[in-house]
């Protein structure tokens, strides 16, 4: 009998996941919580070990054409004048799309192997020798050889099997809201960077309409509702009150916006497999922001189904092979995250003189550089 496998999300890891598990012969069902697919418009990139990935599901070319066009940083002040131009830290062969539209063209390459079905979201889960009983908040209760949790930061199938998140979910400091600007940017080929103490407000031109991130430092909130869209908005609003630049101009487009916005985290377990439960993506080894998340998501859902795939009967080691092999990916970015943010959000005012020193001096060596390869 083929063996059957939940996957509790339909975005980067779930879709990626849905894929490569069908292709290895598995019945496959993607349970999301979402009446369709949803995801931020945050600029993502693929690139490193989830590049192969794309090319061997078909899918390069969609994304390249659905890339951003941003090829370079453009760090200000605030009136606006240029203290810094940097290059888009990228590798060759590396594309930067719209988190979206890379959840869009993995679902629309999975759609056709798996079962997806929306509007609905794991209950509860009781883990047996032979299987695992899945309780939905909708659909009839079903028995699974397996259960991945592919749901992100925010993780039901990780809250239910491993336990609640203050235990296993760490707040490092740093928050993040994104919303459209509503326009195109008036600079179609850079981002655009304007710095305070604790604060960032870029802008990136995304693909078409621009899109506004801001990053900004804070205390942890035990308790935020996730989903409570107007106390995200609230919070926004507090925290860059009295900000220069286009800052007031931005912060008024926010109460009619769809503003993403979550705290930057890192997600931290000893294991992530208990018996036929397993984690992959953002649940299982989340850094967001600073971590490369959707590559490694990518990447670590291909290396998941193909351990399984290996190891056969044996699901016990396919899933240790699989998470041997992707740590050595993940841990390594959970050691940079710290660096990231000080360079992202420097603290206090010596901390940015330094950073935007720092730029420009690489903005004065890129200058030097360029003749020279013409």
């Amino acid at each position: 009998m083929t063996p059957s496998v939940l996957v509790s999300g339909a975005g980067v890891a779930g879709t990626t996941a849905a894929y490569w598990l069908a292709r290895h012969g598995l019945r496959v069902t993607v349970v999301e919580r979402s009446s369709g697919l949803r995801s931020s418009g945050n600029p993502v990139d693929v690139r490193g070990p989830a590049l192969p990935v794309a090319r061997e599901m078909g899918v390069l070319a969609a994304l390249r054409e659905r890339a951003t066009h941003a090829d370079g940083m453009r760090v200000v002040d605030a009136a606006g004048r240029t203290i810094a131009r940097l290059p888009m830290q990228t590798e060759d062969g590396a594309v930067e799309i719209p988190r979206a539209d890379l959840a869009a063209t993995l679902y629309e390459a999975a759609r056709d192997h798996a079962d997806f079905r929306f509007d609905d979201a794991i209950a509860a889960l009781e883990p047996g020798a032979t299987g695992v009983d899945v309780t939905f908040d909708r659909g009839a209760p079903e028995r699974f050889d397996l259960v991945i949790g592919a749901d992100g930061l925010h993780s039901a199938v990780r809250r239910l099997a491993f336990g609640p998140d203050p235990e296993l979910v760490r707040h490092l400091g740093v928050w993040v809201a994104t919303l459209p600007l509503g326009e195109p940017a008036d600079d179609p080929r850079h981002v655009l960077l304007y710095n305070e103490p604790g604060r960032v407000v870029s802008i990136h031109p995304s693909r078409g309409e621009a899109l506004v991130a801001c990053i900004f430092r804070g205390p942890a909130r035990p308790g935020l509702d996730h989903r409570d869209t107007a106390e995200h908005r609230r919070i926004v609003a507090e925290a860059y009150a009295g900000a220069g630049w286009r800052v007031p101009e931005l912060l008024a487009k926010l109460p009619g916006a769809d503003v993403y916005f979550d705290s930057v985290s890192r997600v931290h377990l000893p294991a992530w497999t208990r018996g036929r439960i397993t984690l992959t993506g953002d649940a299982a080894s989340c850094v967001s922001l600073f971590g490369d998340g959707s590559s490694l998501a990518m990447a670590g859902a291909h290396t998941l189904a193909a351990a399984l795939a290996g190891a056969g009967d044996d699901l016990a080691s396919g899933l240790r092979r699989y998470e041997a092999e992707h740590r050595a990916r993940t841990d390594a970015k959970i050691r940079g995250a710290g660096r990231a943010a000080a360079l992202v959000v420097p603290k206090t005012r010596l901390g940015l003189a330094a950073r935007n020193a720092g730029a420009r001096v690489l903005s004065f060596v890129q200058d030097r550089r360029t003749p020279a390869a013409a």
